[in-house]
């Protein structure tokens, strides 16, 4: 690993691609998601009517939003399943959009950090003391696409 970390957090900042609020669609399992923080928040519940208005906020805060108003109706695994979901939601994500796939990618073996004070389990915490299972996801999606990248090359030339 690199000796150099990259921060990110706000989607209209530098590395802004890496966070779940930059505006990218994504289709799964036959639907369309605005963001992967649309379905993230969304996979929160096994309600249809709370999963359709999560999709149809008009923004990733608004789908956060929604997901806090009707966490009484979360779903009793979530803490189980929960970094699955946000694994599938980032690889289908970059796996979704080139142009993104290669912005991760141009970061290398760099430290992905999700610098929030807000949030220690996806986060840093703000001083580094979070766990940034968010930072960890995308580290771990990036090295799955240059395994595949190294593969093609490999290919290519043999």
């Amino acid at each position: 690993m690199s000796d150099a970390t990259i921060h990110f957090y706000e989607p209209d900042e530098d590395y802004g691609s890496l966070s779940n609020f930059y505006p990218a669609t994504l289709f799964i399992d036959g639907v369309t998601w605005p963001t992967s923080e649309h379905y993230y928040q969304a996979q929160k519940f096994n309600h249809p009517p709370v999963i359709e208005a999560i999709r149809f906020a008009e923004s990733a805060k608004k789908a956060f939003k929604l997901s806090r108003l009707y966490g009484h109706l979360m779903r009793d695994d979530w803490y189980d399943i929960r970094q699955d979901v946000m694994r599938r939601a980032i690889t289908e994500k970059f796996l979704q959009h080139p142009e993104l796939r290669k912005q991760l990618l141009e970061t290398g073996g760099q430290e992905l950090v999700e610098h929030t004070a807000k949030d220690p389990f996806w986060g840093d915490a703000g001083d580094g003391s979070g766990q940034n299972e968010m930072g960890k996801i995308l580290m771990e999606v990036r090295a799955h696409f240059q395994s595949q990248t190294h593969q093609q090359k490999l290919e290519e030339t043999g």
